[in-house]
Order: C-alpha cells, then sequence, then structure tokens
C-alpha cells in the first residue's frame, strides 16, 4: 500500500445534497423549506421555543448552585508517593513540601495546592507538607510513624 493509493470505501462519503438548484434536481424551487412561515426565512433561530407553551427548561425547578471559580487541586495519592520514596526520587528523611513533589515530577503542577488521599499502601516515615488530606490519608500517615500538616 502507498499513499497515492489510499482511498475511502466506495460510498463512505455520500454526495452532498445541493439544495435549491433547479427543478431537476428534486429539491428545486423553495429547496425542501415548504411555502412561507418563519422556518421557510433565513436567520430563524427557535430551539426551545414550544409555540408559546412555557418551554421545558422554565417548567422546571431550579436546584443547586455551581461555584464559578472552584479550586483545583493536585490529587496525589500514597501509593505513589511511596513509589517515589522507594525509587529514591523523593528524599523521606527531609520535609516534604509541594515544590519538593513537583521537582519529583510527581506533580505537575500545583494548581490550587496539593491534596493527599489514601489510596494504596504506605509504609515510610515521612513529614509532609501540603494544602489538603482526606482524614485516611491523615490516619496512614501517622501510623506509619509521620506527620501529615495541613494548611490552613
Amino acid at each position: 500500500m502507498k499513499l497515492n493509493e489510499l482511498r475511502d470505501n466506495p460510498g463512505a462519503t455520500p454526495k452532498r445534497t445541493r439544495v435549491a438548484r433547479g427543478p431537476g434536481s428534486g429539491k428545486g424551487k423553495m429547496g425542501g423549506r415548504g411555502i412561507k412561515g418563519q422556518k421557510s426565512r433565513s436567520g430563524v433561530a427557535i430551539n426551545g421555543y414550544e409555540g408559546g407553551q412555557m418551554p421545558l427548561y422554565q417548567r422546571l425547578p431550579k436546584r443547586g448552585f455551581n461555584v464559578p471559580n472552584p479550586k483545583k487541586y493536585a490529587v496525589v495519592n500514597l501509593g505513589l508517593l511511596a513509589k517515589f520514596i522507594d525509587a529514591g526520587k523523593i528524599d523521606a528523611k527531609a520535609p516534604i513540601t509541594e515544590d519538593v513533589l513537583v521537582e519529583s515530577g510527581l506533580v505537575r503542577r500545583k494548581l490550587d495546592g496539593v491534596r493527599i488521599l489514601a489510596k494504596g499502601d504506605f509504609s515510610a516515615k515521612v513529614d509532609l507538607d501540603v494544602t489538603g488530606a482526606s482524614k485516611s490519608a491523615i490516619e496512614a500517615v501517622e501510623k506509619a510513624g509521620g506527620s501529615l500538616k495541613v494548611k490552613a
């Protein structure tokens, strides 16, 4: 097979219907738009309009609240952190801050901070200083003999 021999399967790209191009095309005269009326004109925008009836999106109740600028945290699982410590990419004896995690390559960027989650096995005695952590992650680090400090 060569580059100049590449082509679509037969019938994969159907011919585009050319509307309003004379009576012989079968879509001539009004171009499939019918006679008169709003939808036969150009510049019509009637999505969600139900002919004067209250539209469905207005009949349904509004619920909840979307935070316009939510905080986004870089997530680190304890199992991955343990892997990086075992590989020697992170020094367990020195305090582990968010900057250390970025330098080691475990976190690409800090975003609004780093959050530690408890997925995976963890047994290293470390001193962690991060923006957030789950309760189970704090327990796991303290059970291993380390400390996890969360910034307020």
